[in-house]
């Protein structure tokens, strides 16, 4: 019986939402898609019936409430259809990150969340095939994509609708049964983290964390029903997920995925092409996007020559002026500017957002701290990147900037109907610009670990989630985040610093630095790891008219990259951005760098410093020596030589 509770309750579920939308906007395109062909749309209404037809499909399978099914697949209109499937019958999507490559790492998670199926692409399926044997618990490999079978528990996708499609014919009361079960607090998702160790955790997402966090979203950034975007991040990414797959959907815009290639690489060149395609009104970005990004720009700028270089770099440093913080562009005697900013805007610019489609508004910026010269060199040339902070266990938005009202440096105001304080180590909340852990409470905080108590326990305390950041609120409301507690620097007499701003500024504002990574474990000083940027080294010594492959050439790269650190001392160039007790007093030049094969990267991109430390003990031990912080030391002098020779 639907009792007016029932229905209230069933108003808060992602299925609720989902057909809510559809029938208000049912004639609106929702998916954009290129399979080599060009982007073909999908309309709200078409993918219902393709959600309907796949829920159908697992159910006549014997897919039922509570069933977990996992999903590994490249972006596409089929993950949509497929999660949503998956939903529809009851059961909880636990979705896969394509960017695992150890097979250690998706048997995990198949097994400890007890996943009955997989949905998985071509592309990925023979990291399911090899692995097979270790899986007793799952049951049907559903495949996405027209290949030979290898075993009988394998299905095309085409099988199951066509067994939806009889399943909805015989069984309907079965099927508005299922939907009508699901309440508010049945868990939706099971996403695991992206530990690397081989225990990573399962945060589970409730219906009513995703639909609160959409509301949430909502209180800070509008989004128009004539919106696209290309969701160029991982569709699995809490980013990604949230932001653009359901606040899209809420508001009857688009969301286009990238077209795919047999390789990660292949679809990666595609970017450029798809956004011209799609012409996005927004795009999402990680700062490792961003960073490609405004390296395309810059190189794009240099092969104009120098006269443009001069002119470019004049017009920003015009523009960061006008600009200040984003809260105070334009005020008192910048409005002056206010000409200068135009024509430097129809000379420069504006050729730059038509590179981006030219309809391209601004980025949402996530998934990891961006550094203040980015966000002001985006805004300069007109496409702001709004800093936003969560993390997937709040599904994931705490706060963020928007167009209306933003603060460059910090991570926004934040969302609705959420409590904030900042924590000492003892729990007590801190006053108003003192920095502590960064500690949440409300509708969107995840219902716990999968499988794990202990880890919830220690996360979520009195309804609090307990984030492992720390930051502090600015007296305008502003929320500043300034790095993982577990990331700290730790100084020989105890006093702690958080090294990701300045690890991201070195990265991010010297064009000789590709990757960085501080350490300091209650030493006298803090070392730095760095991964130069060869081709920036190759410009750099053709310009000297020196060798790379000369004894010369090399240590006149490793006196240039301990300039630009350098660059960071009082006085200097960039001499006021960071305490100056916490910069490197000696540099480790690294041959190769961090990456998800060497195991440095995990596949969020994000660097795994307890085996960075582990890997580079030994060079770390010596940077600790006096002959340590020469720059020039035989070990740099050798490691350069290697970068420089390949």
């Amino acid at each position: 019986m639907l009792t007016l509770s029932n229905f209230q309750s069933r108003m808060k579920t992602l299925l609720h939402f989902f057909n809510q939308r559809v029938d208000r906007f049912h004639n609106n395109i929702y998916l954009w898609e290129n399979r080599g062909h060009g982007y073909q749309g999908t309309t709200y209404g078409q993918t219902r019936v393709e959600v309907y037809r796949f829920a159908a499909g697992l159910m006549s399978l014997g897919i039922k409430k509570g069933d977990r099914v996992a999903l590994l697949s490249e972006a596409r209109n089929d993950w949509v259809i497929c999660e949503f499937g998956i939903l529809f019958t009851g059961a909880v999507n636990v979705p896969l990150s394509v960017r695992m490559n150890e097979p250690e790492e998706i048997k995990f998670r198949l097994n400890h969340s007890g996943a009955r199926m997989v949905v998985v692409s071509g592309n990925q399926i023979q990291k399911i095939r090899q692995i097979r044997a270790d899986l007793p618990q799952l049951e049907k490999i559903i495949v996405l994509d027209d290949i030979p079978c290898t075993s009988a528990d394998e299905l095309y996708l085409p099988t199951i609708n066509a067994a939806g499609d009889l399943f909805l014919a015989n069984n309907r009361e079965i099927f508005d049964e299922a939907i009508a079960s699901v309440t508010p607090d049945d868990y939706a998702n099971i996403s695991y983290t992206s530990g690397t160790t081989a225990d990573p955790k399962g945060i589970i997402l409730t219906h009513r964390n995703y639909v609160a966090n959409i509301e949430q979203g909502y209180s800070l950034m509008d989004i128009s029903e004539n919106y696209t975007t290309l969701l160029i991040l991982p569709w699995d990414h809490a980013f990604a997920h949230t932001a653009g797959i359901y606040c899209f959907m809420g508001k009857g815009a688009s969301v286009a995925s990238v077209q795919s290639g047999k390789t990660a690489l292949e679809a990666l060149k595609n970017l450029p092409k798809n956004i011209q395609e799609t012409r996005p009104y927004l795009l999402f970005s990680v700062p490792a996007i961003a960073k490609n990004f405004k390296k395309s720009i810059e190189k794009s700028i240099r092969a104009k020559g120098r006269p443009a270089e001069w002119i470019f770099a004049f017009a920003l440093k015009v523009a960061f002026i006008y600009n200040g913080n984003g809260m105070d562009k334009g005020s008192g005697l910048k409005f002056l500017l206010k000409p200068l900013i135009s024509v430097f805007d129809r000379m420069l610019f504006r050729k730059i957002r038509d590179g981006f489609g030219g309809r391209l508004e601004f980025f949402i910026g996530g998934g990891a701290l961006l550094d203040i010269e980015f966000q002001k060199f985006f805004y300069a040339i007109g496409i702001p990147m709004m800093q936003g902070y969560g993390l997937t266990e709040a599904s994931p938005f705490i706060s963020s900037n928007s167009l209306r009202m933003h603060k460059l440096g910090s991570s926004g105001l934040l969302v609705a109907n959420l409590e904030l304080k900042i924590c000492d180590e003892h729990g007590h909340s801190l006053l108003q610009g003192e920095k502590g852990e960064i500690v949440v409470k409300g509708e969107n905080v995840m219902a716990g670990y999968w499988k794990n108590e202990e880890a919830t326990r220690s996360t979520i305390k009195n309804g609090w989630l307990h984030t492992g950041d720390m930051g502090y609120m600015d007296r305008d409301g502003y929320l500043y985040v300034l790095g993982r507690f577990k990331s700290l620097l730790i100084a020989d007499d105890g006093e702690k610093y958080s090294p990701e701003g300045m690890e991201e500024a070195y990265s991010s504002q010297s064009q000789f630095i590709e990757q960085c990574m501080l350490y300091n474990n209650q030493n006298a000083y803090t070392v730095a790891l760095i991964v130069p940027n060869k081709d920036a080294f190759f410009q750099y010594l053709r310009e000297k008219e020196m060798s790379p492959s000369s004894e010369e050439g090399q240590h006149a790269a490793l006196l240039k990259l301990d300039q630009e650190i350098q660059e960071y001392r009082k006085g200097n160039k960039y001499g006021e951005m960071f305490p100056q007790r916490w910069l490197p007093a000696a540099i480790g030049v690294l041959p190769e760098p961090f990456t998800e094969e060497n195991h440095l990267l995990n596949f969020q991109l994000k660097t795994v410093r307890g085996r960075v430390v582990e890997n580079y003990a030994q060079k770390i031990n010596y940077l600790y020596t006096p002959a340590g912080k020469n720059i020039e030391n035989e070990y740099n002098v050798a490691a350069m030589r290697t970068l420089l020779s390949r």
